[in-house]
Formats: structure tokens, C-alpha cells, sequence
């Protein structure tokens, strides 16, 4: 399990990144799972030669130093902050603008922190320093992830097993049950797909954005595939697979909507296109009916209609444990205010 350690305001990294260990304390909310610390996903470097082999006076006088024809004055390590776990966060605004000073202050830096008994080091580097990727790697840096404006790197001080968490697992996607009043579905057909999938009705998708919700998300694929407007209602049931895009695990997330408008207005970079279609005419659709999976996520759909299923609600709750407000999706039973029976 994982906990939510590693103070990221200058890395602009996620606020559960940190190390995995037992040692520290535990909350029943606002703990992660990744790999194991034996993954072949875990992503740490061990301490190199040079940087055992060229330890320096833990010093912080300056000195001067002529490269290349440039008098700068130079630190002894890189402008660092120390997280509150025995890790080390290098500040990216404040990176050496001249490689050969990089180069120097990189190795001095990681025999100071091996004196120190510091553990990972992150090293974000934006994109404007991609010359320095490559003697960070000489170090012994690993990748860790990459973003469009920057590439983070990782390096693992201490013997035994690499705490560091691996880069994110998962990608989330989300599909729209959206249910007029006259029993009809909202249905798209996609501009690109693959043949045996050409006229196939489906119910709008897409990925969720960086920092948006599930029902957000749902809502405004919905929107943005068809110009209609919707209301979240519930999570009725989700896919969890393994080895997709870019060999990554994902989850997809089947939502009901509720309609606010009825005119559609079909986006024509992605959807070939749109209507509303009978709800019997939906699932009698062979691609339906002949596909366990599909088949399965409408007789849900058809189940929750008929007021014979419930899905889950989003609710807004703040933990203790970090003081930020996060949702909860849960099925609410026994009150006046739900709005079906379960089975």
C-alpha cells in the first residue's frame, strides 16, 4: 500500500507520490496500491561508481569555476529541498544553465546525499534542459515519466528494495447511458473504427482529462460527441482491464445520464453520427447480443430502468487524512431520496 508522502509543489507531481514502506503511518482512506517493490515496473537507480567514488565536503561555500569561457558561480550541490521522508526533490527553477556545471554539481549533489543517507531523488527536468537527460542517465537516473513540457527521473540511494512508486498504471475512460422520456437512447456511431465495427450504434466515450472528475468526465464526452446537455445520475457498473493502450491497465466506467436538451449536434472530427434509437432496437444489435460484455452492461442498463437495480451515487466527503474534499461513489439504500429498488 501506499501512502500520500511526497510533497510536490515543485514537481508538479500527483500529492500520493512518495516511497512505500511499512514504517510509516496508515489511514484506511487516502492510501494507494502499486507495485510491489519486486515489480519489473518499479522504476529506481542504484548508486553509480562516480558519484561513490567522487565524494566532496558537504560544504555549501561557493566557488568559482571557468567552463567553456564562463565565470559562474556555483554551489556545491543543486538547489534541493528535502521531502519529509529522507528524500531529495531538485528544484527544476533553478537548474544550472551550462551542462558541464550541471554535470559537475549532479555527482558532487549525489555524494553529499549518500553521505547524508537521503533515499530517492526527483529530478524533473523541463523540456528547455533536454540536454542534460543524458548525463543525468550517465549517473544513473532512470526514467520515470514524461509530460509535453518536461521528463522526470528517478534515483534510488539506499541497499535493498527500490521504495520509490512506479509511474501511473491506469488510464480511466467513461460511456453515457443518456434516456429520453420516450424510452430512446443517445447513440453514436464513430468516424474511425475498425471494420467489423463500421454502423455499430454505441453509447458516447472517451478518457477522462487530467484532474476531472468521473461524472465530469461523462457529462462532457456526452456534450462534446453530441451537443447534448446532461445531468450525472449514478455509476451503474465498471470494466477493469489489463495490457491496453500503451500497455497500460484500464478502467472504464458506466454511467446514467439524464437528459437536459434534445437537440443533437454532432461533432464531426470524431463521430460519423447521432440519434436517438428506440431502446429494443439498441440491444437487438448483433454486436450486442453476440458479445458477453456488451451484453452484460445492458441488461444493467435495462435492470436499472425497470427500477430492479441501483448504481452508485457521488457524494462529496473530506478525509482527515489530507483535509481535501474527494468523492465517493456509493449505492444509497433505505432513504426517501433514492430513486430506485434494489434487487
Amino acid at each position: 500500500m501506499e501512502l500520500n508522502m511526497l510533497e510536490a509543489k515543485f514537481l508538479s507531481l500527483p500529492k500520493d507520490v512518495g516511497f512505500r514502506t511499512s514504517s510509516y503511518p496508515t489511514s484506511l482512506f487516502g492510501i494507494h496500491s502499486y507495485p510491489k517493490s519486486n515489480s519489473s515496473k518499479v522504476i529506481c537507480a542504484r548508486v553509480s561508481n562516480s558519484a561513490t567514488s567522487n565524494k566532496v565536503a558537504t560544504s555549501t561555500l561557493l566557488f568559482q569555476s571557468k567552463i567553456n569561457g564562463i565565470n559562474e558561480a556555483i554551489s556545491r550541490t543543486l538547489d534541493y529541498f528535502d521531502d519529509e521522508y529522507g528524500g531529495v526533490i531538485v528544484n527544476p527553477d533553478r537548474l544550472p544553465s551550462n551542462p558541464n556545471v550541471f554535470a559537475s554539481l549532479l555527482q558532487s549533489s549525489l555524494s553529499q546525499w549518500i553521505t547524508k543517507g537521503k533515499k530517492g531523488v526527483w529530478l524533473k527536468l523541463p523540456s528547455e534542459y533536454s540536454e542534460l537527460v543524458p548525463m543525468a542517465i550517465k549517473e544513473g537516473f532512470q526514467y520515470h515519466h514524461a509530460e509535453s513540457g518536461y521528463v522526470m527521473l528517478t534515483y534510488w540511494i539506499p541497499e535493498g528494495p527500490c521504495m520509490l512508486p512506479a509511474n501511473a498504471s491506469h488510464q480511466v475512460g467513461v460511456g453515457g447511458f443518456v434516456i429520453n422520456d420516450k424510452n430512446e437512447v443517445l447513440v453514436v456511431q464513430e468516424k474511425y473504427c475498425a471494420p467489423p465495427y463500421v454502423g455499430f450504434w454505441k453509447i458516447p466515450t472517451g478518457f477522462i482529462h487530467e484532474s476531472e472528475e468521473i461524472y465530469t468526465g461523462a457529462v462532457r464526452e456526452v456534450q462534446e460527441e453530441t451537443g447534448i446537455d446532461t445531468e450525472f445520475v449514478e455509476v451503474i457498473a465498471f470494466r477493469h482491464a489489463q495490457n491496453m493502450a500503451f500497455e497500460k491497465s484500464d478502467l472504464f466506467f458506466i454511467c446514467m445520464l439524464k437528459p437536459l436538451s434534445s437537440e443533437i449536434k454532432v461533432d464531426d472530427h470524431e463521430i460519423e453520427a447521432a440519434k436517438w434509437m428506440p431502446v429494443v432496437d439498441f440491444v437487438k444489435q448483433p454486436w450486442i447480443q453476440e458479445d458477453s460484455m456488451l451484453k452484460k452492461v445492458t441488461d444493467i442498463f435495462i435492470a436499472r430502468m425497470g427500477k430492479k437495480y441501483c448504481g452508485l451515487f457521488a457524494h462529496h466527503l473530506i478525509s482527515k487524512f489530507d483535509d481535501r474534499s474527494s468523492t465517493l461513489y456509493y449505492n444509497v439504500v433505505n432513504t426517501r431520496d433514492s430513486n430506485c429498488i434494489g434487487a
